[in-house]
């Protein structure tokens, strides 16, 4: 898969099987999965070693993998969420 597909799967994954649907999404309005997407591209990341204090989560949420490959895929999903959280804010901004 490219890397288009392989970020375009782990979203449908998290929305499919962890429940992050787009309403839950929108209720994160400080940028925290953008800030989440940035420690998943942090050099050096582990389990044991959560992204603090940028980390806008509990740490039961962190789950960096060994794979920097997964973790750069964690990292896009989260963007895209982000990108697809800001579209829908303007979306319903221009309709006010």
């Amino acid at each position: 898969m490219t890397g288009s597909e392989l970020i375009s799967a782990e979203r449908r994954r998290q929305m499919e099987v962890e429940g992050w649907t787009p309403m839950h999404d929108d209720e994160h309005t400080l940028w925290q999965l953008s800030r989440a997407a940035r420690c998943y591209v942090l050099p050096g990341i582990s389990r044991q070693t959560p992204c603090r204090p940028e980390w806008p989560w509990h740490t039961g949420f962190w789950k960096p993998s060994d794979d920097s490959v997964k973790n750069l895929v964690r990292a896009g999903a989260l963007i895209a969420a982000e990108i697809d959280r800001l579209r829908r804010l303007e979306k319903k901004e221009r309709k006010t």
